[in-house]
């Protein structure tokens, strides 16, 4: 039996290499909606920026919208102000994933904080991205110009990559080989398509 609907997460640490294996997901024509640009659209409703700002202070722009740098260094440096955050914003941001999945076919969703959200049910299918966790840190201090300790915590706030269990998902070891990449990400589109019949 044909489902009209398909929906699969993609998911791994901060550095992982999700948006790089969702890259090549879009070049192949398949639709990837991102958590990340979900958060970033909300951001810029004043009334979302209102009530991030009433819990946490001091944290918006000029325009009145949040400001992420100010945000970021207060809830990465206290666990329970990160905790508060993800409750305000997890909920508001996969509503809008699930909206704009909700179509006829398949749908690969890039989801940050998958298994801290505990969301995986309301997925068919999960690909966690696996490295190792210094070329990780490497990455992301690089990238966002954070020292290696900044990143270290950040990593601490995510579930830990390196022991969990994912026999039951699809995975994909990035080595930093990006044909390597590319051919583990083909592989696992093609066993998706055949299961989902599409």
């Amino acid at each position: 039996m044909t489902q009209n609907n398909y929906k699969i997460a993609i998911t791994g640490g901060i550095g992982s290499g999700k948006s790089t294996v969702c890259g090549i997901i879009e070049s192949y024509g398949y639709p990837v909606i991102s958590c990340d640009a979900v958060y970033n659209r909300l951001l810029r409703e004043k009334t979302f920026s209102d009530s991030i700002a009433a819990e946490f202070g001091e944290v918006l722009d000029d325009r009145g919208l949040v400001d992420k740098s100010k945000l970021s260094s207060i809830v990465f440096n206290n666990k329970d102000k990160l905790k508060k955050l993800n409750e305000i914003t997890h909920k508001a941001i996969i509503d809008e994933v699930m909206q704009e999945a909700s179509g006829k076919g398949i749908y690969f969703c890039e989801v940050p904080l998958l298994f801290e959200g505990s969301f995986e049910k309301l997925f068919d299918g999960i690909i966690v991205v696996l490295r190792d966790k210094q070329s990780r840190v490497n990455a992301v201090s690089k990238r966002d110009n954070l020292s290696q300790s900044d990143v270290l915590l950040r990593i601490s706030n995510q579930v830990d990559y390196d022991n969990m269990n994912f026999e039951k998902y699809y995975v994909i070891h990035n080595t930093a080989d990006i044909q390597s990449l590319h051919e583990q990400t083909i592989k696992i589109i093609e066993k998706l398509i055949k299961i989902a019949r599409f």
